[in-house]
């Protein structure tokens, strides 16, 4: 039952949460900030509301690309997240640790207030945030977001790749989340308290990022707002090809692997990455924050079912490598 719950959830984390609306939101906010940040060319979109030109267009342009590669299967959405990830996540701690340099002295002040901020918010947030179990509740529910840890969606690639120990895949699979969160989230969060962005009212999303960059390097604000636009938008468009893999695995999983099932979900998924951009910020988190929490249950109680199992593998595989290289 708890398998068939995983799969399920799964499926909907893929079509309305990370995989699709919060991404998708993304992009289309970068591109907008980029393009029409005053929002001076709109469109009225009867029943939905006014938009800048840029987002009906990043939509449109968008959902054709993730069409063009989704219909090509697997192997097609492997080929482009393998050159366009390591590429786009290269240049972004490139710039990122160049913002860092250039505001060295910021850097001691801006760790106190990230660890201010997690053990006593009110004294930042002058008591909005209520309590550190609200900060904790906020930080998890991000954590999740930008590595998935807990949420097990990772096992589902892992389970994909060729080798006969599962122990050394999933130390593997662990450098996915020291990337994401020690290395690439801790930048980003430096950048945004040390320029100061977080304290900017009105400003939200990919906005706030885009301040930071704009204020702390010493580069034209269109050169580093464009570098941003361009790394968000390949990081969001790889993680929206990779949520369509896990989702449709666990409906092939449910469907007893009806492809038939698969390429209608394959056209509703398209579909939901063509409606993302003209959702508010709010509602795209809410909605992801509900769904990872409903898929990480049924995972959290197998993980805690298969631990002994875990624990044994583990001390096996380390005492067997220990063996190896002592011969």
């Amino acid at each position: 039952m708890a398998c068939q719950a995983f799969a399920f959830f799964g499926i909907c984390v893929g079509l309305f949460g990370i995989g699709t609306f919060s991404q998708v939101n993304g992009i289309a906010s970068a591109v907008n900030n980029f393009f029409d940040p005053a929002n001076q060319m709109t469109v009225v979109i009867p029943g939905i509301g006014t938009y800048s030109w840029t987002v009906v267009i990043a939509s449109l342009i968008l959902s054709i690309c993730v069409a063009l590669v989704l219909i090509g299967g697997i192997k097609r959405i492997a080929n482009v997240s393998q050159v366009v990830v390591p590429f786009m996540a290269v240049i972004y701690f490139v710039i990122c640790i160049a913002l860092v340099i250039c505001n060295i002295k910021s850097v001691p002040s801006a760790v106190v207030t990230i660890i201010d901020g997690a053990f006593n918010p009110a004294a930042v947030t002058g008591g909005v945030a209520g309590s550190i179990i609200v900060a904790m509740q906020n930080g998890i529910a991000r954590g999740i977001f930008s590595n998935e840890a807990g949420l097990g969606s990772a096992p589902i690639a892992a389970a994909a790749a060729k080798t006969k120990e599962p122990v050394r895949q999933g130390l593997v699979s662990m450098t996915g989340t020291f990337i994401d969160t020690i290395v690439i989230c801790t930048m980003t969060g430096l950048a945004i308290v040390m320029t100061g962005a977080w304290q900017v009212n009105g400003l939200k999303g990919v906005a706030v990022t885009t301040y930071a960059f704009n204020n702390g390097l010493p580069i034209p604000t269109v050169i580093s707002s464009f570098l941003l636009m361009m790394c968000l938008v390949f990081f969001a468009f790889t993680t929206i090809l990779g949520w369509d893999y896990y989702s449709e695995r666990c409906l092939e999983y449910l469907t007893g692997g009806n492809m038939k099932m698969v390429g209608i979900y394959r056209w509703l998924y398209i579909l939901a990455v063509f409606i993302g951009p003209y959702m508010t910020v709010e509602a795209v988190w809410t909605i992801a924050d509900i769904f990872n929490g409903l898929m990480a249950i049924p995972n959290m109680i197998a993980i805690f079912a298969l631990s002994s199992v875990v624990i044994a593998e583990t001390r096996d595989f380390f005492k067997r490598h220990k063996k190896e290289s002592e011969a």
